[in-house]
């Protein structure tokens, strides 16, 4: 274990997706969140939509506020003098805001730490190009640039596993008594282009679904084994996939939740537990896609299912974020410090490699190891 020594490192970003927080603001953020794509505005007010069943108001900003809180109260409790910032790539406040913030803070040897556990170019590469973005911002400002670095994935980190598998525990605990023992797990996490997946990860992960399949299955296999030890029942489970958003004509990965939900209700499930292993927090697409869409699918199948909680501000999750950024640090100081993780794919890389979940179209990107910025 680390030491609690953050040094070289004097500040920590909270790096997410961000989200809208009022009616006024949901299509303004997904002009944020398509910019370049050319989609047209009325395609965005339907998307919006969703939004509006919630009063335009996506969960996800409350709940980084959550999580921001709980990682300055765990530094703070175990000695870790890191100051923590939060930024976001689609809404306020801003990630290009916050990094300038940091830099007339003083802070010049920055952690980032992504709300998104696995590979792939939407949950890692385009996160090191916005930061890549923000920097060339500071840059042409000429504020002087602090050194970003990015947090391994943590999709096997136990911090992350061991909440996740709580959830599914109290999820069983929710469903009928006659239907528990037989209830199936369907671990779920965002559906992206087949062709993405095959590059997602270093290059020789390429191929067959490429490290975001690899690194789901992976921790779904460890969820499930821990589930199977804790009740002494082996439940079948599957990956299944929610949120596809691109062209019908673009293979994406499958199969949906609400199709997987009409399949195995059709081969005699009694019950399903929803596992939403592809998310950090309960945000918008945990909220619509499981808890409305699904849910509906399931109540027209008369099956009954339940939905297990993800990590959020978990105390587990958040320690392991601090024992990622002692492990971080004491690497950069030239120590050899233990990389925990589960199952069997091992700690991921550190370092972004060249080729890893290459960009849509050539741009710079932080934190990896064709970082301009380095």
């Amino acid at each position: 274990m680390p030491d609690e020594r953050p040094h070289p490192y004097d500040a920590l970003l909270l790096l997410s997706f961000g989200g809208p927080e009022g009616p006024e603001d949901v299509v303004p953020f997904l002009e944020n969140v398509t910019r370049g794509r050319g989609i047209p505005r009325e395609r965005l007010e339907e998307v919006g939509q969703h939004y509006f069943l919630f009063d335009g108001v996506s969960p996800i900003n409350a709940q980084n506020r959550e999580l921001l809180a709980a990682l300055r109260s765990d530094f703070a409790d175990h000695g870790v003098d890191l100051p923590v910032y939060w930024g976001n790539r689609n809404w306020a406040p801003y990630l290009t805001d916050t990094l300038r913030e940091m830099v007339r803070d003083g802070r010049r040897r920055v952690l980032t730490l992504a709300t998104s556990a696995y590979a792939s170019y939407s949950g890692c590469r385009q996160y090191r190009e916005n930061l890549a973005d923000a920097l060339a911002t500071l840059e042409a400002e000429g504020l002087p640039l602090p050194r970003v670095d990015k947090l391994r994935h943590y999709f096997n980190h136990p911090g992350f596993v061991e909440p996740m598998t709580e959830g599914v525990l109290t999820a069983l605990g929710e469903l009928p008594e006659a239907v528990r023992d037989g209830a199936r797990l369907a671990f779920t996490t965002h559906s992206i282009p087949t062709a993405s997946a095959d590059t997602s990860g270093p290059a020789e992960a390429h191929g067959d679904g490429g490290a975001y399949v690899a690194e789901h299955l992976d921790t779904a296999r460890l969820i499930a084994e821990a589930v199977r030890d804790r009740t002494g029942t082996d439940r079948p489970w599957e990956l299944v996939y929610q949120s596809r958003s691109g062209a019908p004509h673009i293979p994406w990965l499958e199969p949906d939740i609400c199709d997987h939900l009409e399949a195995v209700h059709a081969d005699g499930a009694p019950a399903v537990v929803m596992v939403p292993i592809g998310f950090v927090s309960d945000h918008m697409e945990v909220l619509y896609d499981l808890d409305t869409e699904a849910l509906a699918t399931a109540r027209e199948l008369g099956l009954p299912v339940a939905r297990s909680a993800t990590v959020g501000a978990d105390p587990r999750f958040v320690a392991g974020m601090r024992e990622l950024v002692l492990e971080r640090a004491a690497t950069e100081r030239g120590e050899a410090p233990q990389r925990c993780a589960l199952g069997a794919l091992g700690p991921s890389h550190d370092v972004c490699p060249v080729g890893c979940c290459p960009a849509r179209a050539p741009r710079p990107a932080a934190a990896g190891a064709d970082s301009p910025y380095r």
